[in-house]
């Protein structure tokens, strides 16, 4: 085995394409069916199960895989080593929920290219718990989470800072200076609120189903944006980070309500595979997004 195929591997079990996969790595797809093809016969096994243009890994190709992982990833490592180079280089993949990406994560970024010029961040959306699936299949080099403390086995947790969790309101709603609101005031509202799995939204279904309330009606959204133009459009309530409305609710456009209910507190956390290899990349994004996220 090659290292050059099992890079070819580990991109065409991401994209399970032979032509995506020869676009980015600037092969031909001649070259990806004949690396593969090899490959196989070395092994013994088929790794790739070809039903007419779709590929699908086989369960010995999902074994090689994990191999593959780690056999690139320690080639990198010993890159880097021999190479030791003064200043940290390299790309590094964050996966984080929209909130995150667009209130959080900008500061740390700026902060990076200032410091580490070499290191390339790119930061990849994701909806709920879709980080993990990024984690194991090496989309990504570390997710930043917004849950209750996480306790995972096969992952390195680590807590950056408490995110505050509010109900929003347009400023004349009736429940706007309320003290407090109850899940009982929740009832009759319209809530707007973030994907299904969202770990607050979750926390805060979890809360109403405890005083046996059931909103008159709730809306799904993908898009905090969206969900705070409908909220100061007076179209209902909605729950948020603090972070995503401190600027409208400091302008007025925005309430907030006192919601005191006894919720999980959610955290900013950072989550990397227990294998995975900590890149000097890697490492300055660590290092930097600690700093960042502490100091606010």
């Amino acid at each position: 085995m090659e290292l050059r195929q099992l890079e070819t591997f580990r991109t065409a079990a991401q994209t399970l394409n032979f032509t995506r996969t020869a676009a980015q790595l600037n092969y031909a797809q001649s070259s990806v069916s004949a690396q593969m093809q090899a490959l196989e016969e070395e092994l013994g096994v088929t790794l790739f199960d070809r039903l007419g243009r779709r590929l699908h890994l086989t369960n010995k190709g999902q074994e090689l895989l994990a191999y593959a992982e780690r056999i690139l990833d320690l080639a990198d490592e010993a890159r880097s080593i021999v190479a030791s180079q003064d200043e940290p280089s390299g790309s590094v993949v964050v996966s984080a929920p929209e909130t995150l990406c667009v209130y959080r994560l900008p500061a740390v970024l700026q902060a990076l290219r200032e410091r580490y010029p070499q290191v390339k961040l790119t930061l990849q959306p994701s909806l709920a718990q879709a980080w993990r699936g990024h984690l194991n299949s090496g989309d990504a080099d570390a997710a930043i989470t917004l849950n209750a403390p996480l306790q995972l086995s096969g992952y390195r947790v680590e807590i950056l800072r408490a995110e505050p969790i509010v109900i929003i309101a347009p400023p004349t709603h009736p429940l706007v200076g309320k003290s407090p609101i109850t899940p009982a005031d929740l009832e009759p509202e319209l809530l707007m609120l973030t994907e299904p799995n969202c770990s607050y939204r979750n926390e805060l279904e979890r809360t109403l189903r405890a005083d046996g309330v059931q909103p008159t009606a709730v809306l799904d959204f993908t898009s905090v944006e969206a969900i705070k133009q409908l909220v100061m459009g007076g179209m209902g309530l909605a729950q948020l980070p603090l972070v995503a409305v401190a600027t409208e609710v400091a302008q007025g456009r925005l309430a907030l309500l006192d919601w005191q209910a006894d919720e999980a507190e959610m955290f900013v956390q950072l989550v990397v595979h227990r294998d995975k290899w900590l890149s000097p990349a890697l490492r300055a994004f660590v290092e930097v997004i600690r700093e960042i996220m502490q100091a606010e």
